[in-house]
């Protein structure tokens, strides 16, 4: 298999992957596109590369730097701008799972705090008060897990995922 064609197939793999991710095919292919590169690339290149509009890969490019996935590059006696992705295969990992926690898992957390205020007078609204409790507990362990592999050094998320697997 030839660099092109392997690239390629990466591109597109990670842009399906990424559906089952919650984000956009394109954005995913946007990342991918980026993490392979050895150079950074500007709008019209990845626009080029991938067939989608300005519009398109710009709404995506800024949708990777708010996740912290990519970042902007100046390079000296040239307008454009230029961007990377996180090569940093756990830093990549962190700002994935805090960007997820955030839009995920933070919110459910504050509805289930508003919930919980829910009286228990009936087996009905026991039975949701002990449903809320355990997807609260839980909740609460993710969140602490997450924090803790957010706070962690790389070396010792690398040890606990070989014991994990």
């Amino acid at each position: 298999m030839h660099l092109a064609e392997g690239k390629a197939k990466f591109i597109e793999s990670w842009g399906a992957l990424g559906t089952n991710w919650g984000v956009s095919r394109t954005m995913a292919q946007v990342h991918a596109l980026l993490m392979v590169s050895s150079r950074p690339l500007c709008c019209d290149q990845i626009m080029e590369h991938l067939k989608i509009s300005r519009g398109n890969a710009n709404m995506n490019i800024h949708a990777l730097m708010d996740w912290e996935l990519a970042h902007k590059v100046l390079k000296p006696g040239d307008r454009k701008d230029y961007y990377e992705a996180e090569k940093d295969v756990i830093a990549m990992l962190k700002h994935i799972i805090l960007q997820r926690k955030r839009r995920e898992l933070d919110p459910m957390v504050k509805v289930l705090e508003e919930i919980s205020l829910v009286e228990s007078h009936c087996h009905e609204s026991a039975e949701f008060c002990r449903m809320v409790r355990e997807l609260k507990q839980f909740s609460r362990k993710a969140d602490t897990t997450l924090e803790n592999i957010l706070a962690s050094k790389s070396n010792w998320l690398y040890q606990a995922m070989f014991k994990a697997m």
